[in-house]
């Protein structure tokens, strides 16, 4: 494909700076321009607004080991606000393109196996965030969580790069419905099927499909903005299926809209409710469950949000063309130091750890280079705050063409895996093959460092593997065995 200011990962040539602006952000530096960085940053709140829906499902109504729960609106209040602070803070500090809100996987693990456990209340699952928070905070401020990442072997990392294409291209399909989940009772060992029933059905579904062959239009004709050119449009024609032929839920019909219906808003400005804002109680954990039960939980959060955001990171930045020739990542110390307090800020929130979010990708295709595309991303969370029922407007198969399309995007970058090297070749195909297969980007992380480190000792090459390397894969062998480890402390 062409080379193009709207999908190409390769920035133009520099320009000198125009005025301040220009010269704190770097933007012509970085071969963009105020325009792309505006119409970048809507596009990427465009295609991750949905948290602000989705937290408040996974968190707000599930009840704590006491039977609490947080509610819906006070953690869709705070999941924008929080994302609006630390997707600015990210613009400012770090100056990149990376925007920051709830992490999918996490919440959901908070939500389902933390939060029930006997007796543990909401404040103190937030606290263990914290705490995990606060150690990958130290971790990167003594250069560890750096090391890390520059430990890790070129080809493993584009492999994260593919398999974050491929997860993102497979949410895509999912959250469309284009792909779904065969019921249990079909009485079949297929996982997921074509539509509903192996047949695709439904408005919602066509949206999706006149979705993407337009996005795939506009991007293979190099116009300027493809991305939010496409949203916007497939978005009026969601709004038009569904004043003509209302679709309804996909929860009341499989033929319905997922979880956004297009609808116009009943009104514009609600005050939010930012109660839960420091309901924390990071010590209360280790007294209801004991110190070393606790301390595992907070591993298990730890681990999981070190390497999801490390793996987005490295995704998105070959994407911006941030990766000079040696292979370093822009202000990568200050982009880590920056999600840390990410997952810090989240757990104080009480609405989960908050991380570098891969549907950033969707404004970097569309020509975000810079922070200043973050600062008009988290700009539009804080508005979100106000103006809640806006997200409702944008709905799920108006995104995910774009999303579909950045995947193939980061996806083609699997030539550069080393195929004929065994001990990374079998590493990366595990990395990119068992992230969309498990929807964890830690989970497909983990299986290409344990695979690294274990085929380079067969082959006797193990002098060649970063010592850290080693560290990490035990690590990883203990994530993936905490059900283990866990069974041996209740035993």
């Amino acid at each position: 494909m062409a080379s193009s200011p709207s999908v190409s990962a390769e920035t133009s040539p520099s320009r000198p700076p125009r005025n301040g602006l220009d010269r704190f952000f770097r933007i012509s530096e970085r071969g963009s321009d105020v325009t792309s960085e505006v119409r970048g940053g809507v596009a990427t709140f465009i295609a991750m607004s949905y948290i602000v829906v989705l937290n408040p499902l996974i968190l707000g109504y599930g009840p704590d080991g006491a039977g609490n729960v947080l509610g819906g609106e006070r953690v869709a209040a705070v999941t924008a606000l929080v994302a609006g602070v630390m997707t600015i803070l990210m613009g400012l500090v770090a100056r990149s393109p990376f925007a920051i809100a709830t992490g999918l996987g996490v919440n959901a693990f908070l939500a389902v196996t933390i939060a029930t456990t006997p007796q543990l209340t909401w404040p103190q699952v937030m606290g263990l965030v914290v705490w995990a928070g606060l150690i990958m905070f130290v971790l990167v401020l003594t250069g560890f969580r750096t090391a890390v990442f520059n430990a890790v072997p070129p080809s493993l990392k584009t492999s994260i790069v593919v398999g974050i294409g491929l997860f993102i291209a497979l949410i895509g399909f999912v959250n469309a419905g284009f792909v779904r989940r065969v019921p249990d009772a079909a009485g079949t060992t297929v996982p997921v099927q074509l539509g509903d029933g192996g047949t695709l059905l439904g408005w919602p579904t066509l949206t999706f499909v006149v979705g993407l062959l337009l996005t795939v239009a506009l991007v293979v004709r190099n116009v300027r903005g493809a991305i939010l050119i496409a949203v916007v449009l497939t978005t009026v024609l969601a709004h038009v299926l569904e004043a003509v032929v209302p679709s309804g839920s996909s929860v009341d019909s499989p033929t319905g809209w997922s979880l956004v219906v297009p609808a116009t808003p009943e009104s514009l400005v609600a005050l939010p409710d930012l109660s839960l804002v420091g309901a924390v109680a990071p010590l209360e954990a280790f007294r209801s469950l004991g110190a070393l039960a606790a301390a595992l939980l907070v591993f298990t959060i730890l681990l999981s949000i070190f390497f999801d955001a490390m793996g987005t990171m490295v995704g998105l930045s070959q994407q911006a063309g941030l990766v000079g020739r040696n292979g370093q990542i822009e202000n990568v110390d200050r982009v880590l130091l920056v999600d840390a307090a990410g997952a810090i800020a989240g757990g104080a929130g009480s609405v989960s750890s908050n991380q570098i979010f891969v549907e950033s990708s969707t404004g970097i295709a569309d020509g975000a280079r810079t922070g200043l595309a973050n600062v008009v991303t988290g700009v539009l969370f804080l508005l979100a705050m106000f103006v809640t029922p806006l997200v409702n407007v944008v709905p799920f198969e108006a995104v995910a063409p774009a999303m579909v399309v950045v995947g193939f995007l980061m996806a083609k970058q699997v030539v550069r895996v080393e195929w004929d090297d065994w001990g990374l070749a079998v590493p990366s195909f595990l990395t990119f093959a068992v992230m969309p297969f498990t929807y964890s980007i830690a989970d497909g992380i983990g299986a290409g460092f344990v695979s690294y480190v274990f085929i380079r000792m067969v082959q006797g090459r193990a002098k060649e593997v970063h010592p850290l390397m080693y560290v990490v894969a035990a690590s990883f062998v203990v994530f993936f065995g905490k059900g283990v480890v866990e069974g041996w402390l209740a035993a």
